[in-house]
């Protein structure tokens, strides 16, 4: 045979290989139930703002809730979910991202430090960081900007202005679920 077919029939088995992987992840995360706990360990109503969610931030709108602590305090997936990015970026720092079985995708930001990867599979309290203020926060007391958003916009918060305010519909306002732990 010749060596590009061998090239192309370890490629055609690689894909395969992702393919069954990727299979498996996304069944895991359906057959797991959705649930949701704190995601700061130790945390209070009183650590995030209860008004903060949609409310003027600079210049643009806080599509999220800043829970404030010490820097290394445990960082917990508030859902059952897989880690699909985790890295750093100019504005959230270092960051992780979990897609729940609702779909839903939960922003976690400004981390000191990523105690998970890419393709993990998470349960609601497991550790996955922890508290900081990294990217766009280092000039600020250390907090995690939490983050909940949707890929199916709510309806009934469709704006018809193509600004900033088009991004909301698919933001999930998270102060009510977090108050429901208290």
């Amino acid at each position: 045979r010749n060596p590009s077919w061998r090239l192309k029939d370890m490629f055609k088995k690689f894909i395969k290989i992702i393919s069954i992987i990727s299979i498996c992840l996304i069944i895991s995360i359906l057959i797991i139930p959705a649930q949701f706990s704190l995601p700061v360990d130790k945390m209070s109503k009183q650590d995030y703002n209860q008004k903060s969610f949609w409310a003027p931030w600079g210049d643009h709108m806080h599509a999220g809730v800043d829970i404030f602590g010490k820097i290394g305090t445990d960082i917990f997936s508030a859902s059952n979910g897989i880690v699909i990015l985790s890295g750093t970026n100019n504005l959230g720092g270092k960051f992780i991202t979990v897609l729940d079985a609702d779909f839903r995708f939960h922003y976690y930001a400004h981390l000191s430090s990523i105690d998970t990867y890419i393709g993990c599979i998470v349960l609601a309290g497991d550790k996955i960081g922890t508290l900081g203020n990294t990217g766009s926060a280092i000039n600020t007391p250390p907090h995690l900007h939490y983050g909940i958003y949707s890929l199916i916009p709510n309806t009934y918060d469709i704006s018809i202005s193509l600004h900033e305010d088009s991004f909301k519909p698919f933001c999930i306002n998270p102060i009510p679920m977090l108050n429901s732990e208290f």
